[in-house]
């Protein structure tokens, strides 16, 4: 497949402190290609500087070509941003702003499509302030679609929405890779970046740890299976033959439920045969997910992370 992307070496340094320290990349066109990692771990910088948005201390970054050092107007028309926060013309309506947005543009889409593309056409006369918080996060990803992009960069697209909203914008990240255009979304979310995207970099303190699609990652790693449950009566021993397979962990935020990751289809047969003589609420067995990737990778979780910024 074509290589609509390409990074090399790029560097970017704040005083003494590396946000982006020597990555590489390349996204292929009409892939959904993620840059996963906790807040600050350089994804938006890096998203920044390839979108023309910040000079790179050092490094080459292409665009369909055209090195964004010297040819970032040669692009303009052929990329659609959505900021991780961005800001509207509080006095304009949804189609007004589309218009006008469409107006900068040498070709743009019709700005009743885009609304209702995302269920936003009866909004079409209400002001952004007006918008629910999943709406507003709607608005802002058909905006960098206005001008029908190749290229759609979504910095932290589902960030502050509750679950359901956040599936929703899913759907609509999914329609418009199926309209053909290629995507570069960041994320915290490994879930999300799980069911969206094709190929994922995993990112910490500015560099990339691991890279490849989501399903060689799982599969590569040390412990790729898992098994949780949920047991108020379950016995010292019982934990103790358990551990003897692989470390019993306590599920974050939850009562009474636990977490193990395994090494070979062999542990998880023992390990059942364990649990069935305590006969657990629930029972799940299954395989690693892409936090476990990460947890393997920088020996911490987001959450954990998240907790200590807090």
């Amino acid at each position: 497949m074509q290589n609509i992307i390409q990074v090399k070496n790029l560097i970017k340094k704040y005083g003494k402190l590396n946000a982006v320290d020597d990555i590489s990349f390349e996204v292929k066109k009409n892939e959904v290609f993620g840059l996963l990692g906790e807040n600050g771990a350089g994804k938006t910088t890096t998203l920044e500087i390839i979108e023309g948005l910040r000079r790179a201390t050092s490094g080459e970054a292409f665009i369909l070509g055209h090195d964004i050092k010297k040819g970032i107007n040669n692009i303009k028309e052929k990329i659609g941003v959505q900021l991780q926060s961005s800001a509207y013309y509080q006095f304009l309506t949804l189609q007004e702003i589309l218009s006008l947005f469409g107006s900068f543009y040498q070709k743009s889409l019709k700005p009743m499509e885009l609304l209702e593309m995302v269920d936003l056409k009866d909004k079409a006369r209400s002001y952004v302030n007006n918008l629910s918080g999943g709406q507003k996060q709607r608005f802002s990803i058909i905006a960098s679609l206005i001008n029908d992009p190749e290229i759609v960069f979504l910095d932290e697209p589902t960030t502050g929405l509750d679950p359901l909203a956040r599936r929703h914008l899913w759907n609509i990240i999914t329609k418009i890779k199926f309209q053909g255009k290629t995507i570069i979304l960041t994320t915290h979310y490994m879930e999300e970046a799980e069911v969206l995207c094709d190929r994922v970099a995993i990112m910490d303190r500015g560099k990339i740890l691991t890279m490849g699609e989501t399903h060689s990652l799982i599969e590569h790693l040390k412990e790729p299976f898992t098994i949780s449950f949920k047991s108020k009566q379950i016995q010292e021993k019982t934990l103790s033959d358990l551990s003897k397979l692989s470390e019993v962990k306590k599920e974050p935020g939850k009562v009474d439920a636990f977490k193990m990751n395994l090494k070979t289809q062999q542990e998880v047969n023992a390990a059942l045969k364990y649990l069935a003589e305590i006969k657990p609420e629930y029972l799940n067995v299954g395989r690693a997910t892409l936090e476990d990737v990460f947890i393997e990778l920088t020996g911490k979780t987001i959450l954990e992370d998240e907790e200590k910024n807090a």
